[in-house]
């Protein structure tokens, strides 16, 4: 090939070298406007921070990598450990997709009745699943994490991401700073649900040191036999070490029917296919938008519906 034509090619090629890795596309997610309440409560803007589009599908994927470059930076992530924790299914799928991208096993203990497709997501990325008892929840996977660590000491980096204070951290750096930034600091409400606690807690900081008149509202499912996958009724409940009540004025108990025919009314009406937990979080967002005249309330809508369809939740046609 002439020196000239060698010379224009590599010009055109040059530009691709740029590109980021998929972990690149963790954050920075859209500020959706959500318009079910507004016929209803016209004085008050709702908004939903689009986390199903992180590139793992959920808001677990910000703290899965903070946690893991965290261990990497501390020493206790070294190539030879494999990353082991519990989950219900989403921060799993994103330990699987960094450990994936950064070269690293990663083996999962989560209970057997977790949605398929959070199980297939997994398997996809190359992870190994170890399933504890459906019976007891997301406790029984904790537990069973916690025994194969304490059994195999020198062979895991657990990042225990119910009392990894990186797991919060994430979502004061990130999300909870880029809401503020995406309403130009308009903010007057944040509603959100508890799993870990990590993202209630990250946003909640960050906004009241912005705002410290801030009204932050968590919601968990209001018994402990609740369909709210992903979601932890505190009470009764291996309660996270991250967790602090305190942050929260309010806490708001969210039935699950309810917040289903919520996920369901924002994916008929808005075109926006979300979880069960993103409709416990609108369930909360309208508890709140009835007590106040004006205002605008952020929530954060943590993953996509497409990981609930053999669950059920979208089983029903709406009119």
């Amino acid at each position: 090939m002439p020196e000239t034509t060698r010379g224009a090619a590599a010009e055109r090629v040059a530009p691709l070298t740029r590109g980021t890795s998929i972990l690149g596309s963790i954050g920075n997610t859209p500020l959706l406007r959500i318009r079910l309440f507004e016929r209803e409560l016209p004085g008050v803007a709702v908004f939903g921070k689009a986390e199903f589009l992180n590139a793992g599908g959920s808001v677990k994927d910000r703290a899965a990598l903070r946690m893991i470059r965290d261990g990497e930076a501390s020493g206790e992530l070294t190539p030879d450990r494999i990353i082991l924790d519990s989950t219900s299914g989403n921060t799993g799928i994103a330990y699987a997709m960094v450990g994936a991208a950064l070269g690293y096993r990663v083996r999962l203990v989560m209970p057997t009745n977790v949605s398929a497709e959070r199980k297939s997501l997994i398997a996809a990325y190359g992870a190994e699943i170890v399933y504890s008892d459906a019976q007891e929840g997301s406790d029984g996977a904790i537990l069973l994490a916690q025994k194969m660590r304490a059994d195999n000491p020198g062979t895991y980096y657990m990042p225990d991401q119910y009392n990894n204070p990186s797991n919060w951290r994430a979502h004061y750096d990130g999300t909870g700073a880029e809401i503020w930034e995406q309403t130009d600091g308009a903010v007057t409400h944040f509603v959100a649900t508890l799993g870990t606690s990590g993202t209630f807690m990250g946003v909640s900081r960050r906004l009241r040191d912005e705002r410290p008149a801030m009204v932050c509202v968590s919601v968990q499912p209001e018994d402990p036999w609740h369909g709210l996958e992903g979601m932890k009724h505190m009470p009764s409940a291996i309660v996270p070490g991250i967790y602090d009540r305190s942050l929260a004025d309010d806490n708001l108990w969210a039935p699950t029917e309810p917040a289903y025919d919520l996920a369901r009314e924002l994916a008929h009406h808005e075109g926006i296919l979300v979880g069960h937990s993103s409709g416990a979080a609108l369930w909360g967002v309208r508890e709140v938008a009835r007590r106040v005249e004006s205002g605008v309330i952020v929530t954060v809508l943590c993953d996509g519906g497409n990981r609930y369809l053999s669950s059920g939740l979208y089983g029903r046609q709406w009119q």
